[in-house]
């Protein structure tokens, strides 16, 4: 069983909470579609370097995009090299009856912090209350490993019903659950929002927003609105930091999209930013300081 990470907050980390690194092959990334060309080529750890250093950043979470143990053993070996990889949030198949197999040997690795499915594209939209699926997260606690919640905003009714049942299971929803900034829409999403956030043990990546919204004319003010709901829900002390580069550069460069975050919370909470800007993920993650 992995033990957990004892934090030292004499020294806050500064965490960006979500980003992805990969080697580009249209057949395994097929999401990558026409419209993000911009996106088909390789991305890796010496492509964040920069953005890191210029950001003050002391590194990342490293969260999967494809449903392989392939990959995972892949950010693992990534992570091995490249010190700045603070954590790897990977895949196993949560709904095998071999999961605690696949479990023991991947946490065999200490940089593996948490697992991932791709919920969203999920042809059920009921997905996340399978049994085979609850039985496999339920598998999660004994490990010590969080879960990211990848879901739209239709799916957020049924993320509380799967939330409610592992009360002491570390959640943390991606991309504040992909509002939809483009329309304006935002009743129904932040309804759902404030009930999830009623479970304490869920935290929240504010990240993903650049491409909710229009990619070529957003504005800070397109995307507000949806920050003061998450702010207001979850709070700074459950709330993290999250470019979602390299996607986020389909609409927005990195320093953009961490900059829009990074205003709004010292705006907002001066006296919590250093809690958003790393000591929340160090904290969700059981980070240990360097």
């Amino acid at each position: 069983m992995k033990s957990d990470h004892r934090v030292n907050f004499i020294r806050m980390l500064r965490i960006d909470a979500h980003q992805h690194f990969w080697i580009y092959n249209e057949s395994e990334l097929a999401w990558i579609d026409e419209s993000m060309a911009a996106l088909r080529r390789n991305f890796l750890p010496a492509d964040l370097q920069h953005e890191l250093r210029a950001h003050d950043l002391h590194g990342s979470i490293l969260v999967q995009t494809r449903q392989t143990l392939e990959e995972t053993l892949w950010l693992l070996e990534l992570a091995e090299h490249h010190p700045s990889i603070l954590g790897v949030v990977g895949w196993a198949d949560l709904s095998s009856p071999e999961i605690a197999v696949q479990l023991k040997h991947l946490t065999g690795n200490p940089k593996l912090v948490g697992l991932r499915h791709i919920v969203q594209s999920e042809p059920d939209d009921r997905f996340l209350l399978r049994p085979e699926f609850l039985r496999g997260v339920a598998a999660l606690e004994e490990f010590g490993l969080a879960f990211d919640i990848l879901i739209y905003a239709r799916h957020l009714p049924v993320a509380i019903e799967f939330v409610e049942r592992f009360p002491r299971q570390r959640f943390v929803l991606d991309h504040m659950a992909k509002p939809p900034i483009k329309s304006g829409e935002i009743k129904t999403w932040a309804a759902g929002i404030r009930d999830l956030a009623a479970f304490p043990n869920v935290f929240c990546k504010l990240s993903g927003l650049v491409t909710e919204a229009d990619w070529k004319q957003w504005t800070n003010d397109d995307i507000t609105p949806y920050l003061n709901i998450a702010f207001e829900s979850f709070g700074p002390d459950r709330l993290m930091i999250g470019s979602d580069w390299p996607v986020c550069l389909l609409a927005a460069s990195y320093r953009q999209t961490i900059n829009l975050v990074q205003d709004y919370i010292l705006k907002r909470a001066p006296e919590r930013a250093a809690h958003v800007f790393g000591g929340n993920a160090q904290r969700f993650w059981r980070l240990a300081a360097p």
